[in-house]
């Protein structure tokens, strides 16, 4: 997959393309959905993306909670996977915030990057303040000589899917229902960081990761699939997690704590990727550490007996 974040740069070999345009956060079933369609619709022409990094909403609101489903780099590679040639990945900064719907559509589409055909969904909007609509850029699309498609909204369980929807799931400790949003499991990606390796003396040596800059889920207790994606020890497992700021040991930062099963070897630096299976139990803190290491010893127990179903 080829990234451009210039459209005022682009060969000539690198136009032409029919790209679904959105911020993708999470790559759900309504993005693939989208994905799906471009391909369909111009089958002779290279597959893209057009999107934004930073996500709009963090440009405008620096300060807010974390709320992204996937880093930048998690974005990208679930979209390659599905077979997408070429990643627009505008950095979404003050001039490309004040263009206007028009200005967008001619700058960027046309004359930037010479995109033949586009598809969005129905609740699209872009330009300053957000005032153009998916029904502006087909008539843009007229004058403008480029194809639109408008694809409609995916709904699950009378829930239209969504990342805001997905988050609320995460949020209420239920990854299932997310999964079936996202049509994959949510996943945590990143290297293995130091720890103070207390799971090591617990006899639950953990590969500790950040979640730093993404939405949260429940902190709790997880049962979890583990990729790891580099390295001697590359492969899939099964494992316990726990995510959250450890109450046990004082006020620490959130981050995700993975005992896998069956395994032994030295990650750290490795890139893992944890995907959240089912909340076993919400986080709490312990009379003792006796207490804690039952606890963990059920959790694991639990763990394995749910993903050994799958």
């Amino acid at each position: 997959m080829k990234i451009l974040r210039d459209y005022q740069y682009v060969e000539d070999s690198d136009r032409g393309a029919s790209a679904a345009i959105g911020n993708f956060d999470g790559v759900h079933l309504g993005h693939q959905s989208v994905i799906d369609l471009a391909r369909q619709v111009a089958p002779d022409a290279p597959l893209g993306i057009l999107t934004f990094d930073p996500h709009p909403r963090a440009y405008f609101a620096p300060d807010a909670a974390p709320f992204r489903l996937m880093s930048r780099e998690a974005r990208a590679s679930r979209l390659e996977k599905l077979g997408v040639e070429m990643l627009f990945e505008l950095n979404f900064n003050a001039a490309l915030a004040a263009l206007s719907p028009r200005e967008f559509a001619q700058r960027v589409v046309r004359d930037g990057f010479g995109l033949s055909h586009i598809i969005v969904g129905a609740d699209f909007c872009f330009g300053k303040g957000r005032s153009g609509t998916a029904q502006d850029l087909v008539r843009f699309g007229q004058e403008m000589a480029f194809d639109v498609t408008i694809a409609p909204l995916m709904s699950h369980a009378d829930v239209t899917v969504s990342s805001t929807a997905i988050r609320r799931a995460l949020s209420d400790g239920d990854p299932r229902s997310a999964a079936a949003m996202l049509g994959h499991w949510h996943r945590i990606e990143g290297p293995v960081i130091g720890g103070e390796q207390r799971g090591r003396e617990l006899g639950y040596p953990t590969a500790n990761m950040s979640i730093d800059g993404l939405h949260p889920p429940a902190f709790g207790v997880y049962a979890v699939l583990v990729d790891v994606l580099e390295g001697p020890h590359a492969g899939s497992y099964h494992g316990v997690a726990s995510l959250g700021v450890r109450p046990m040991f004082g006020e620490n930062q959130a981050n995700l704590e993975t005992f896998i099963f069956d395994f032994s070897g030295d990650l750290y630096d490795t890139p893992l990727s944890v995907a959240l299976v089912e909340h076993l139990r919400p986080e709490e803190k312990f009379d003792g550490l006796d207490a804690l290491i039952t606890q963990m010893d059920a959790d694991s127990r639990q763990a394995r007996e749910i993903l050994a179903a799958l």
